[in-house]
């Protein structure tokens, strides 16, 4: 609930600003490809400011997501080989549960003194 809060403290006033800053901004631009062209350049269209910064806005979060996405490909990659290591490990810790629980149960040898000594003779 809190945090529900929180985020409508922080998102309404960006989204407002937004808001406000594409009704300010409602102006066309010029957007040029070719910087060696003459007057008018060659591949050029004529887009509103706000809309030419949200999109550059966006592109950047999108390139700034895929490269640390790309950058942390070490960290999933080890993720995933201890994720198999430890699958393996649960495995073989299973599989000796099971011998050590179909194995024949040792017999008691007595006394505790039986065990403490023995005979020179007894082996």
């Amino acid at each position: 609930m809190i945090r529900n809060i929180f985020t409508a403290l922080i998102l309404v006033p960006i989204a407002l600003a937004i808001v406000l800053f594409a009704v300010g901004n409602r102006g066309p631009v010029t957007i040029g490809f070719d910087p060696l062209a003459a007057d008018p350049p060659m591949f050029s269209f004529a887009m509103p400011l706000f809309l030419l910064l949200l999109l550059v806005l966006i592109a950047g979060v999108i390139l700034g997501g895929v490269s640390a996405w790309m950058g942390q490909s070490h960290w999933r990659r080890r993720a995933r080989r201890l994720s198999a290591d430890l699958k393996a490990a649960r495995a073989e810790a299973e599989k000796l549960r099971r011998q050590l629980e179909s194995a024949p149960q040792p017999r008691p040898q007595g006394s505790i003194a039986a065990i403490a000594y023995r005979h020179p003779n007894a082996a």
